[in-house]
């Protein structure tokens, strides 16, 4: 391990612990989407806009489209007519769960300003701290998920 490897790694340590010991964690099955007491997919973000603008941006309200029970909301009608076209391309990948979570075979919530998209996906983290995390090993992380998620959610 590279003297930067281990720092990152340590400075890591408490969003890794936050995470293992995060009692909103849940069982399966999840529901298919991770949603907010109202509905929201990701927090009310736009999904579109982290593909087509390469940041996180809010959707508004009047803008909206209902898609495997959950409510996305989109910062332009254009984003909306893409989603609506396509929305596997464009919704985050385990339901819009914590990627790292996920790959641990558990569900977390995210920050919708932690994000990545790799090979054309987004994936959410709980916080940049968590992301950093993730990103040590990403392709390790997508597979265990990968493996992961199907059972989580009850298929």
């Amino acid at each position: 391990m590279t003297r930067r490897t281990y720092i990152l790694a340590m400075g890591l340590a408490p969003a890794m612990a936050f995470l293992v010991s995060f009692t909103a964690c849940k069982k399966t099955p999840v529901s298919p989407v991770n949603t907010t007491p109202d509905g929201l997919a990701i927090k009310g973000y736009d999904p579109v806009a982290y593909s087509t603008e390469g940041k996180a941006v809010p959707g508004l309200a009047y803008n909206e489209f209902r898609w495997k029970g959950a409510v996305w909301r989109f910062a332009t009608s254009e984003h909306k007519a893409l989603f609506k076209l396509n929305p596997e391309r464009y919704a985050p990948r385990y339901g819009g769960y914590c990627a790292y979570a996920v790959s641990q075979g558990k569900t977390a919530d995210i920050d919708p300003e932690a994000w990545s998209i790799v090979d054309h996906k987004l994936y959410l983290n709980l916080n940049k701290d968590v992301r950093g995390l993730w990103e040590m090993d990403r392709e390790a992380y997508i597979r265990k998920a990968d493996e992961n998620w199907p059972r989580m959610i009850g298929q």
